[in-house]
């Protein structure tokens, strides 16, 4: 059994979008050789991936819905649009199996997460500034401490120094890490 959803309009489409929080959508063609490669795959993730109300899987022919490919500038086949909450998140041209599992896998998470129009944007308690649980770094001056007394004028002379060494050598890494103005040494 299949759980793709062939779309026959674009009212159809809207719908499907409308009632799930990700839709991946598969623009293709019946005479596309790329399409038919990975057809088996789209419809295997399809079928282990669905989830009503939250990833939905749909295909769409470029020829016989040209106005929905026209809508989300799909020039290209296949294309794979992974649509969240009705808008583009992300985009796959061509037949590309690595980067449709990892889009797909994404999607997955992040649908099991219950984002969306019905769960909530963010499920930790958050952090509360002064708390005891997590303290944080002290500091010891500035929050930079390159701007500490004589700290920039010090990270200029280093940058030049560095630059001239690395301009007018074979080995730049060999001659940054030797060269005295390396940031790694201390020359206070």
């Amino acid at each position: 059994m299949s759980k793709i959803t062939e779309i026959g309009s674009s009212s159809q489409f809207d719908g499907i979008l409308k009632a799930n929080t990700y839709v991946i959508a598969d623009f293709y063609a019946t005479w596309c050789g790329p399409c038919k490669q990975i057809a088996p795959i789209y419809e295997q993730l399809a079928t282990s991936h669905s989830a009503p109300g939250k990833l939905a899987f749909v295909k769409i022919d470029t020829d016989r819905n040209s106005n929905i490919a026209q809508q989300h500038n799909v020039t290209a086949m296949p294309t794979f649009l992974v649509f969240k909450n009705g808008t583009i998140k992300d985009t796959i041209r061509g037949a590309n199996p690595s980067a449709l599992r990892s889009a797909v896998a994404s999607a997955t998470t992040d649908a099991g997460r219950g984002s969306g129009p019905s769960g909530a944007a963010f499920q930790s308690k958050g952090r509360v500034l002064g708390s005891e649980g997590n303290p944080g770094r002290t500091t010891s001056g500035a929050a930079f401490p390159a701007f500490n007394m004589g700290g920039l004028s010090d990270g200029i002379m280093r940058f030049l120094g560095l630059y001239a060494t690395t301009l007018f050598s074979f080995d730049a890494y060999a001659a940054a890490e030797a060269s005295p103005f390396n940031v790694k040494t201390n020359r206070r």
